[in-house]
């Protein structure tokens, strides 16, 4: 069994082949630019800050339609330009800035395989110089409404027998014991467990020691085995969103899976809710 779409992803070989290709504009999207990007990055590679550019300054959303224009195009992103992302985190923050370019209909998306982890340890060249390109002509079309679950969605699909939703987060965050990992500690929820009925597999059974994906015979044992087949609407979550997209990346572009939405409200939306229903 070989992954549904393969084209998605790139090994850190073709990224060093591709740094000067004129159609290819490979990104870095990172949690923590100044402990990662700014240290040293692969060259020509432009910096998407998670933060600041992938998410809305003001309101707890994504960026805006014409935030992600003015984005893509100041990165020198054309309609035809082949994106490569990756990042920090085993690609947690890339994964999320593809499902938010897919959101918004940006196409020839890539996440390099293994993310910045696997580029370093094979000791490929950094550099700390910051490009520039011309500007892109890239333009986002209307949000694509069926890669995203909003609360009243999560909601609803409790009464549902054709929608799963996964966790992705830790076990002792799906049991309640902690409410955020010890890389985020400030982000909590006011009451710790999980939606009720999710299936807890953590992202991290997805991928190798070296941070690149598994098979796809190993990816879909594992999501079967707890009842997420193909045939159902997913609804994959976890706190704020970057880890449940990697898995939806996994389960959507890996699998094939047709419905997977990532729930990126997530617990920190679903934990301070007056009124939600929480097992433990």
């Amino acid at each position: 069994m070989e992954y549904a779409n393969p084209n998605v992803l790139v090994d850190t070989k073709w990224v060093e082949e591709h740094i000067n290709d004129n159609n290819v504009r490979i990104a870095e999207v990172d949690y923590d630019p100044k402990t990662n990007y700014f240290l040293g990055h692969i060259p020509n590679s432009v910096l998407f800050d998670w933060k600041n550019d992938i998410n809305d300054p003001t309101t707890r959303n994504i960026l805006s339609k014409e935030s992600c224009l003015n984005l893509l195009q100041k990165s020198g992103i054309n309609q035809d330009t082949t994106v490569v992302l990756y990042g920090d985190f085993n690609n947690w923050f890339a994964a999320f800035a593809f499902w938010v370019f897919e959101y918004y209909g940006i196409k020839n998306l890539k996440i390099m395989n293994g993310g910045r982890k696997k580029w370093l340890e094979e000791d490929r060249s950094i550099s700390k110089e910051v490009p520039t390109f011309p500007t892109g002509n890239i333009t986002p079309s209307e949000p694509n409404i069926n890669l995203r679950a909003f609360l009243d969605q999560v909601k609803e699909s409790l009464e549902s027998e054709k929608t799963v939703r996964v966790d992705v987060r830790s076990p002792q965050e799906f049991s309640g014991q902690i409410t955020a990992p010890p890389e985020y500690p400030t982000e909590h929820a006011q009451r710790g467990g999980h939606i009720p009925g999710s299936a807890n597999i953590p992202w991290g059974k997805a991928v190798n020691e070296d941070g690149t994906f598994k098979s796809a015979d190993e990816l879909y044992d594992l999501y079967k085995a707890q009842g997420i087949t193909p045939e159902k609407e997913v609804i994959t979550y976890c706190r704020i969103g970057e880890r449940s997209s990697h898995t939806w990346f996994v389960l959507k572009h890996l699998l094939g899976y047709k419905d997977v939405k990532n729930y990126d409200g997530s617990w920190t939306e679903w934990g301070n809710m007056i009124a939600n229903p929480i097992e433990k």
